[in-house]
C-alpha cells in the first residue's frame, strides 16, 4: 500500500516534511521528544542532537516549534478523520455510525503500519498532553485566517453530520462534535494526572470506560424522545 500522507497547510512548513526523508526524520524524533521534554522545554538544538544533525537543517523545514507543533496536531486530526471515513463508509445506522464515530476518536492512537515515521500511538498521547498548546494562544485569531486549523474543522464537520443524522433537529451539533474530541483527551489526562476530576479509572479499561461516557452523554443529548 502507498505510504499514507495528508494535505497540511503549506503556511505551517518551509518544505513539507512528508516530502523526504530527513523531513520524516523530524517528525519522527520531533514528537517522541516533545513528549518526552513536554513543549516548553523543547528546542530544535535538542532535537538537531537527536538526529545527529545540523539545528540548520531543522530550520529549513519550520520556521520555529510553534509551527511544528501545529503541524502535527493538523496531521493528528487529518489521521482522526481518515479512521472515520474509512471505518464509516458503508454503514447507515445512524447509532451505529456514532458508535465508530466515538470509538475511532478515544482510540486514535491505533498505529497505520504504512506510515512508519509517524506513530500514531506516541502521537495520540502527545496531543492529549500538548495540543492545546497550538491553539490556545494570543495571537489565535491571525492564525485562523490564515487556515491553520482547517483540519480540526473538518473532523468536527464530519462528526457534527453523523450526530445530525441521529437527530435533524438537535441544535447543538458542532458544540457536541468538538465537546467529544475534547472530552476524550481531557478524560484520559484527568484519569493518569489529576483523577479528583474524573470518574474514569486509570486502568486498563480506560479507553472502554471514555468510550461508555461519551456514548452515554451524546445518547441522553441527541435523542429526539
Amino acid at each position: 500500500m502507498p505510504e499514507l500522507r495528508f494535505s497540511i497547510n503549506d503556511e505551517l512548513y518551509l518544505r513539507d516534511p512528508q516530502s523526504t526523508t530527513f523531513g520524516k526524520t523530524i517528525l519522527k524524533n520531533s514528537i517522541e521528544l516533545m513528549f518526552e521534554l513536554g513543549f516548553e522545554a523543547f528546542t530544535f538544538k535538542k532535537l538537531a542532537i537527536r538526529m545527529s544533525s545540523a539545528e540548520a537543517s531543522v530550520y529549513r523545514y519550520f520556521e520555529n516549534k510553534h509551527k511544528l507543533l501545529l503541524f502535527l496536531t493538523n496531521w493528528y486530526w487529518e489521521w482522526v478523520l481518515y479512521s472515520l471515513q474509512i471505518n464509516t463508509l458503508n454503514l447507515e445506522n445512524p447509532e451505529k455510525k456514532l458508535e465508530v464515530v466515538i470509538h475511532n476518536i478515544v482510540n486514535a492512537s491505533i498505529e497505520n503500519v504504512d506510515t512508519d515515521y509517524i506513530n500514531e500511538n506516541r502521537l495520540h498521547q502527545l496531543i492529549i498532553q500538548e495540543s492545546t498548546k497550538a491553539y490556545h494562544i494570543t495571537n489565535i485569531d491571525e492564525e485562523n485566517d490564515l487556515g491553520f486549523f482547517l483540519s480540526y474543522k473538518k473532523l468536527v464537520e464530519h462528526i457534527s453530520t453523523v450526530i445530525l443524522e441521529l437527530n435533524p433537529n438537535f441544535l447543538y451539533p458542532t458544540s457536541l462534535a468538538s465537546n467529544l474530541i475534547e472530552m476524550a483527551n481531557n478524560q484520559t489526562y484527568f484519569a493518569e494526572h489529576l483523577p479528583r476530576l474524573t470518574d474514569i479509572k486509570n486502568d486498563e479499561t480506560k479507553n472502554e470506560q471514555i468510550k461508555h461516557m461519551l456514548l452515554f452523554f451524546t445518547k441522553k443529548m441527541v435523542s429526539p424522545n
